[in-house]
């Protein structure tokens, strides 16, 4: 299909609306994105762009432009949570599940040079970002209509919900299902680098608990993320304040570097990790969903942004590729389901791995880990190549 001149607004300046407005921009669409914050930011976190998430940025020519705010990554160490004694070290720079190793491109970078990068590319290219469009509802049709909440409306060609978690776009499409708290809430926070934090993401596991960290910003900067597992929580959210001595508290029997990486904590976040079911229906008529609207993941496989890009990147393949939007939107569809659903799951599921509380169990699974991650580093790192190597701009 001929996207020349096709009117698209993209609902959310986030990573996931972005990189489709740049994704279809780049095949001829005249594409609008709709933000309700005054500016394009993102505050405070840092993301993993594996190596399937860095395939994106090269086709959308705007990898060069990451990698140098960004840190390569050279690989991920798991520890244990008391001393900080070295379980396993994963090589990131090398990944191969059969056959030799080769290298690949895995990178941390901080969420809000993420977004620059991409809101620059953006503009540059012509597509009109609009600031303050608290967006109300959106109508489904062969011209879908945008509700704004000042009472202006918007007619166009295709919309994509790109407005995350809580997105105006998904109810429409799926109605409203209550998500269900997973009994872990999480904190993050970045911190200045003092403590000479290598070019690893370090893993510490301990009973019900654990704490990744990694640099950011040509090593200024460490991203820290500690989860632990909670009965109660109400908030959901990913802005909620807290006070930095409750994080430490809570990890104060972790040793090693985490002792001191939480004693530089001024600033931190917290909140409530809740398991939203990926959509059943993702499009309708000329609307359609991606990234976190469509397929909220929980934090353990660092997939949620580079699934969003993913998923960008294929829809505007497949309309490039199809006769209309209706058969378009279904190869999308078609193409996505699975694997983000596959994703969903696996993260679901890993978070356990990091937390056994049972001190023998715990021995025993880190000696097993130790010795599969010497004896058989390409079975080990190769158990999510399906993840990583995974090339969606050559699919």
């Amino acid at each position: 299909m001929d996207l020349q001149g096709k009117k698209i607004t993209v609902i959310g300046a986030g990573i996931g609306g972005l990189t489709a407005a740049l994704a279809l921009k780049q095949r001829g669409a005249s594409v609008h994105v709709l933000e309700q914050a005054e500016a394009i930011k993102e505050v405070g976190a840092g993301l993993q762009i594996s190596p399937n998430g860095m395939a994106v940025l090269k086709a959308l020519g705007v990898d060069g432009a990451l990698k140098k705010r960004a840190v390569r990554a050279d690989a991920v160490e798991l520890r244990d949570y008391a001393a900080g004694r070295l379980v396993s070290r994963l090589d990131l720079g090398l990944i191969s599940e059969n056959g030799p190793l080769h290298p690949t491109e895995y990178y941390f970078v901080h969420r809000a040079d993420l977004i620059d990068v991409l809101a620059e590319a953006v503009r540059a290219a012509g597509v009109k970002v609009l600031l303050l469009q608290q967006v109300e509802t959106v109508v489904p049709g062969d011209r879908p209509k945008v509700m704004m909440a000042n009472g202006a409306e918007m007619i166009v060609d295709l919309v994509v919900g790109a407005d995350g978690l809580h997105s105006k776009m998904r109810p429409v499409l799926n109605g409203t299902v209550a998500p269900f708290f997973t009994r872990q809430t999480a904190w993050r926070a970045t911190v200045p680098n003092t403590m000479a934090h290598p070019d690893v993401a370090q893993v510490h596991m301990g009973p019900k608990r654990h704490v990744v960290s990694y640099p950011l910003r040509g090593g200024e900067l460490v991203n820290i993320v500690a989860v632990q597992e909670q009965v109660g929580w109400a908030e959901e959210g990913w802005h909620i304040p807290d006070d930095p001595a409750n994080l430490q508290k809570t990890f104060k029997d972790f040793g090693g570097a985490v002792r001191r990486m939480l004693t530089e904590v001024s600033d931190v976040r917290k909140w409530g990790l809740f398991r939203h079911p990926v959509a059943p229906v993702w499009h309708k008529d000329h609307c359609v969903l991606l990234g976190d609207a469509a397929h909220p993941t929980l934090p353990f496989m660092a997939q949620g942004a580079v699934m969003a890009m993913e998923d960008a990147w294929v829809l505007g393949d497949a309309l490039e590729k199809a006769e209309d939007f209706a058969s378009g939107l279904a190869a999308y569809h078609a193409r996505r389901v699975g694997r983000v659903t596959k994703v969903v799951d696996t993260a679901s599921k890993n978070a356990w791995k990091y937390h056994l509380s049972n001190r023998p169990l715990r021995m025993a699974a880190h000696m097993g880990i130790r010795m599969a991650s010497t004896l058989a580093p390409r079975k080990m790192m190769g158990q999510f190549d399906w993840i990583y190597l995974h090339d969606v701009t050559k699919e």
